[in-house]
Protein backbone atom coordinates (compact mmCIF):
# COMPACT_ATOMS: atom_id res chain seq x y z
CA UNK A 1 0.00 0.00 0.00
CA UNK A 2 1.09 3.56 -0.72
CA UNK A 3 -0.09 6.64 1.42
CA UNK A 4 -0.75 9.81 -1.02
CA UNK A 5 -1.47 12.97 -0.07
CA UNK A 6 -3.60 15.56 -2.41
CA UNK A 7 -5.75 18.05 -2.10
CA UNK A 8 -9.97 17.56 -2.45
CA UNK A 9 -11.45 19.27 -5.40
CA UNK A 10 -14.28 20.15 -3.50
CA UNK A 11 -12.80 21.22 -0.13
CA UNK A 12 -9.40 22.16 -0.94
CA UNK A 13 -8.31 20.42 2.19
CA UNK A 14 -5.22 18.32 1.99
CA UNK A 15 -6.27 14.45 2.57
CA UNK A 16 -4.43 10.88 2.14
CA UNK A 17 -5.81 7.96 0.40
CA UNK A 18 -3.96 4.18 0.21
CA UNK A 19 -3.04 3.20 -2.82
CA UNK A 20 -2.59 -0.31 -3.74
CA UNK A 21 0.43 -0.22 -5.82
CA UNK A 22 0.13 -3.79 -7.24
CA UNK A 23 -2.65 -2.88 -9.72
CA UNK A 24 -1.02 -0.69 -12.42
CA UNK A 25 -3.93 1.26 -13.31
CA UNK A 26 -7.27 2.34 -11.80
CA UNK A 27 -10.31 3.89 -11.42
CA UNK A 28 -12.38 4.32 -8.48
CA UNK A 29 -14.92 6.43 -6.41
CA UNK A 30 -13.85 7.09 -2.83
CA UNK A 31 -15.55 10.11 -0.44
CA UNK A 32 -13.76 12.71 0.84
CA UNK A 33 -12.75 12.33 4.75
CA UNK A 34 -13.28 15.66 5.51
CA UNK A 35 -16.07 17.07 3.22
CA UNK A 36 -17.39 13.71 2.44
CA UNK A 37 -18.09 14.30 -1.15
CA UNK A 38 -17.29 11.64 -3.61
CA UNK A 39 -14.09 11.43 -5.88
CA UNK A 40 -12.99 10.13 -8.48
CA UNK A 41 -9.57 8.71 -8.05
CA UNK A 42 -7.12 7.53 -10.80
CA UNK A 43 -3.77 6.40 -9.77
CA UNK A 44 -1.46 5.12 -12.25
CA UNK A 45 1.61 2.62 -11.04
CA UNK A 46 4.95 1.42 -12.77
CA UNK A 47 6.38 -0.76 -11.09
CA UNK A 48 5.39 -0.45 -7.54
CA UNK A 49 5.94 3.56 -8.32
CA UNK A 50 3.11 5.83 -8.40
CA UNK A 51 4.04 7.08 -12.28
CA UNK A 52 0.65 9.87 -11.85
CA UNK A 53 -2.49 10.72 -9.87
CA UNK A 54 -5.28 12.22 -10.68
CA UNK A 55 -8.66 12.73 -8.51
CA UNK A 56 -11.35 15.09 -9.76
CA UNK A 57 -14.76 15.69 -8.76
CA UNK A 58 -17.79 13.92 -9.59
CA UNK A 59 -20.50 15.91 -12.03
CA UNK A 60 -23.69 15.36 -10.40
Amino acid sequence: MFEHFFQCPYCWEEISMLLDSSISNQTYVEDCEVCCNPIEVNPRFIENQLESFEAGDIEQ
